[in-house]
């Protein structure tokens, strides 16, 4: 058995932090069911992960995508509010809005 070390999978993600973070998480995916993309060889889940990222049978940034979308509590879809906007530049044609005037005199009383 060889063992898998970050000297083998840091060429193909540089940061060996982001590299612990997308193999822990490619580990908790093949814990849940996901199907392994290397054999299994009696290897624990963190080390198939890091055999799968060295031997580029998982793309990094595939998973760098799925990281991070599983990381998001609140996803925002980038629509535009094409129906608020005519509203808005409507309802100030109607409304004129009106000041009254003072004169400084009348503000020093």
């Amino acid at each position: 058995m060889a063992r898998v070390t970050v000297e083998d999978c840091i060429e193909k993600v540089e940061n060996r932090f982001d590299l612990i973070l997308m193999a822990a998480h490619r580990a908790r995916m093949i814990s849940t069911g996901a199907v392994i993309t290397v054999d299994r060889n009696n290897d624990k889940n963190p080390v198939i992960a890091l055999r799968e990222i060295g031997d580029g049978t998982i793309s990094p940034d595939d998973l760098r995508e799925e990281l991070i979308h599983s990381l998001q509590k609140h996803v925002e879809v980038d629509e535009p509010e094409i129906d608020i906007i005519p509203a808005i530049e409507g309802a100030h044609e109607e409304e004129s809005i009106t000041f009254d005037s003072m004169s400084e005199e009348e503000l020093l009383r």
